[in-house]
């Protein structure tokens, strides 16, 4: 006779192992081991241990390397192609370079590290997946837009955390070049932006995390949900992605039972100046005002003045390179005891933008303390 999962005990485990939950909530299996609960509130996770940022690395483009960031950048690249005959190559190779650093920084082989989380702005991966091939390391390929680097960090704590690996990588990237060809329109085109636009960053982050090793660590996660607020703009991606935003830092401050000033920094990926002022607006409509504790990194990488960005930067790579070149040391040195970091992500296609759809938003935010 056949038992199905449906029959056995709700809180039996498989593999002939029974599961239960003692007074404490902690989860016992088999013999003696225990399962510390660690989601708290309706999205969040709070790390019983930790997991450590061992090592980082930013690798940014001519634009890039001549904004106010250019010298806390491990590479600059004088050619955006860099070395490649297309922008998709280029992109790889830049995300190749990159982990490569983030490796030699952390001191470990790609073979140590037993899970890669990473992704892209590109159709099907391909800037993650063409880069990180010659690597070995096994895959996990993600697509969040531009809060790519809050996912991958995000998933890569909890495989640490969970004692699923020793040592996880998170990758992302973006190429103003590539992007522009598949969402926008060609660079020769020529078209003229508006001043609400931002301008898609060429760079790539990555981060290797362990269980010990670092003075940074993440202590917890709050994962986003898909807001909509109905924006077609395609041009205007602060608008788009600001309500996410909102939705994911609102939540993690209930979550956590957390005022804005218990952080050092609130930190939003790319919403840009536009996205900021509706940010602010829309937390403070809920009760929160993060106007004195707020920096986004879509402002921090360009100079307003001298770069002529409009709005700022966006793409994957400006969250990533701007948390690994700029807002990790600081958190490294103990200038910034605990950041909340919100990649913000719009989730668009030009499948539906060209059928009419909104543009939706979604946001993923993680929780790094000095340590």
């Amino acid at each position: 006779m056949h038992t199905t999962l449906a029959a056995m005990h709700p809180q039996e485990a498989v593999g002939g192992r029974s599961c239960r939950d003692d007074k404490h909530g902690r989860g016992q299996c088999g013999k003696g081991v225990e399962m510390m609960k660690q989601m708290t509130g309706k999205q969040s996770i709070q790390f019983d241990r930790a997991p450590h940022i061992i090592g980082s690395s930013s690798v940014a483009g001519k634009k890039e390397g001549e904004g106010p960031l250019a010298d806390a950048f491990d590479l600059i690249c004088s050619d955006d192609r860099f070395g490649e005959d297309n922008w998709e190559k280029s992109e790889s190779t830049m995300q190749n370079e990159a982990m490569k650093l983030a490796l030699q920084h952390s001191g470990l082989f790609p073979s140590q590290v037993r899970y890669l989380f990473g992704g892209d702005l590109l159709g099907q991966l391909i800037a993650t997946s063409f880069g990180m091939e010659n690597l070995d390391i096994p895959l996990f390929g993600l697509y969040g837009a531009c809060s790519t680097c809050g996912e991958a960090l995000s998933l890569a704590a909890m495989a640490v955390a969970g004692g699923f690996s020793d040592y996880a990588a998170a990758i992302t990237s973006s190429h103003f070049a590539s992007a522009e060809k598949q969402f926008r329109f060609p660079l020769g085109y020529g078209n003229q932006r508006p001043l609400a636009a931002t301008w898609t960053v060429t760079g790539s982050g990555a981060f290797i995390l362990g269980q010990k090793g670092g003075h940074a660590r993440i202590t917890g996660i709050t994962t986003g949900k898909v807001v909509d607020f109905g924006v077609k703009d395609s041009l205007n991606m602060g608008a788009c992605m600001a309500p996410a935003a909102c939705d994911t830092i609102y939540q993690n401050l209930m979550d956590f039972n957390r005022q804005p000033s218990d952080y050092d920094k609130i930190i939003t990926g790319d919403l840009g100046y536009v996205g900021q002022t509706i940010l602010h607006d829309l937390l403070k409509e809920k009760g929160f005002d993060i106007a004195g504790v707020h920096m986004d990194c879509g402002i921090e990488i360009y100079d307003r003045e001298t770069q002529d960005t409009h709005s700022g930067g966006s793409g994957c790579g400006c969250s990533a390179v701007t948390l690994a070149a700029l807002i990790l040391p600081k958190i490294c040195k103990g200038v910034w005891k605990r950041v909340l970091f919100v990649p913000t992500g719009a989730l668009l296609s030009t499948v539906s933008f060209n059928e009419g759809q909104s543009v939706p938003g979604i946001a993923h935010a993680v929780v790094i303390e000095h340590c």
